[in-house]
């Protein structure tokens, strides 16, 4: 499994738990273990464009997701496929604004942010009130997992 982690955004943030987020996140899921996933933090002026880009609106946001091989979690009984998953955009200084007002830490909310991109580069979506259901409860239930490894000490 190849998790590239970069930080063009110009800010000290912290990325470091991100990489293991991520591989637990797709050993959970039960991703194939040569998938392969980047996430690249930049600033606003980068986000804001690709914002523009991307999606055709203005002015930047928390996380984008670029899919490429649109790879999907296996079904019960299933194998899984390996692929390049793509790419999860974060913007660290809009997230840190996003995580004052909500009255979080900047890592918890990369981390959120980071499942819930990822979980994007796997085919979820939340256009629907079903949708974002399904997607918010798995985020919620992996990001669960992770903490409590961490605090477990088994990570």
């Amino acid at each position: 499994m190849s998790v590239e982690i970069a930080n063009e955004s110009g800010t000290d943030v912290p990325l470091e738990h991100l990489q293991d987020l991520i591989v637990f996140a797709l050993q959970e899921l039960r991703v194939h273990d040569e998938a392969d996933v980047s996430v690249i933090a930049v600033d606003e002026e980068a986000m804001a464009e690709l914002h523009k880009q991307w999606m055709g609106q203005s002015g930047p946001t928390d996380v984008l997701s670029f899919p490429m091989d649109e790879l999907r979690p296996p079904g019960p009984g299933d194998e899984p496929v390996s692929g390049i998953l793509g790419d999860i955009v974060l913007c660290p200084t809009y997230i840190q604004a996003q995580a004052e007002r909500a009255g979080h830490a900047l890592d918890t909310e990369l981390q959120l942010l980071t499942i819930h991109g990822l979980l994007h580069l796997l085919g979820f979506d939340h256009g629907t009130p079903s949708d974002e259901k399904e997607m918010f409860s798995l985020q919620d239930g992996v990001l669960g997992k992770f903490r409590q490894s961490l605090a477990g000490g088994s990570r």
